[in-house]
């Protein structure tokens, strides 16, 4: 998608029915991200600056976690962790809509390549 291409707006049902959860709410919300703050080039790159935000948000609950920081203490738990690296994949899915036309599609080819590279390394032994 160049960024001057708006999403096609469907519904969430239609989106779900489409793919797996996570393309279908990654769908769903560049639909709606490109409806409130419209496309181009700084909408662009305010989607990846949101996609290492998040990947700080993981870092923060990992310290929280550890009790890293001996004046908070332990102030989060394993599942906070989870769901903050399910948000920087949910955020990276978003973003990769601005420079892939099938994200989907994209991400299996890719996945499969760097499994090719493992097994190709003897990863399967």
């Amino acid at each position: 998608m160049t960024d001057t291409d708006t999403t096609e707006t469907r519904s969430p049902e239609q989106l779900r029915t489409h793919a797996s959860p996570l393309w279908a709410a990654a769908r769903y919300s560049v639909a709606w991200l490109d409806r409130m703050n419209g496309v181009g080039r700084h909408e662009t790159a305010m989607r990846l600056m949101k996609l290492v935000e998040e990947a700080g948000e993981v870092m923060e609950a990992y310290i929280g976690m550890v009790g890293q920081n001996p004046r908070k203490g332990i102030t989060h738990k394993p599942k906070d962790v989870a769901a903050e690296l399910c948000d920087v994949i949910l955020t990276a899915a978003v973003a990769l809509h601005r420079f892939a036309d099938d994200p989907e599609r994209f991400m299996a080819e890719h996945a499969d390549r760097v499994v090719r590279r493992i097994e190709a390394l003897g990863g399967d032994s």
